[in-house]
């Protein structure tokens, strides 16, 4: 149970984010638009939404650095191999090993100097401006995020130096829906 839900903690993160932001958004509009409405406006004035705006930008944050985690576990980074493609297998599995250790380094790095940055962080009373929740917890994501994208740099190193594969990121596949050959879309003649 625990090893499915790592397998899937991006897209859970990322999920509950993005549809925590678009509710908040969407009441803070209506809140601003039914304040327009004379009737409305003393009932609705006491209804505070100022917050809104500062935890969505915190939020998508958030879902960028686990964003860049799902990224390396499904291989939709960008990557310029034109020339790794040109090498022998022997040296094409080198570099490829080579630059992901090299992005589970960066990203260790960027982990460990966040983290010690969030403990720091801790130290203080220093606060977000509307929501005014402790600033260590905005920061956290970067030692987070950072830390979940080595792990994942490491599983995609392990599994490659084991299989030779690399998450491969198919733009034609969606899923819940299945090719036909008598489907027209999925033969292209639609």
């Amino acid at each position: 149970m625990f090893l499915r839900i790592l397998d899937r903690l991006e897209e859970i993160i990322i999920a509950s984010l993005m549809g925590a932001a678009t509710v908040i958004t969407f009441l803070a509009v209506v809140h601003r638009f039914l304040l327009d409405m004379p009737a409305l406006y003393p009932y609705l004035f006491w209804i505070k939404f100022t917050w809104s705006q500062e935890l969505c930008i915190y939020m998508f944050i958030w879902m960028a650095k686990f964003g860049a985690a799902y990224g390396v576990r499904t291989g939709i980074h960008v990557g310029v191999d034109v020339l790794i493609n040109r090498l022998n297998d022997q040296w094409r599995k080198g570099v490829i090993l080579f630059g992901l250790f090299g992005g589970a380094l960066f990203t260790a790095i960027v982990g460990t100097m966040g983290a010690k940055f969030v403990i720091e962080l801790m130290q203080t009373d220093q606060v977000s401006p509307d929501l005014e929740i402790p600033s260590w917890i905005v920061y956290a994501c970067i030692p987070l995020g950072s830390y979940l994208m080595c792990f994942r740099f490491l599983q995609v190193m392990w599994t490659y130096a084991r299989t030779g594969e690399l998450p491969h990121h198919d733009q034609t596949h969606v899923d819940g829906i299945e090719t036909s050959e008598k489907a027209p879309i999925a033969l292209g003649e639609a």
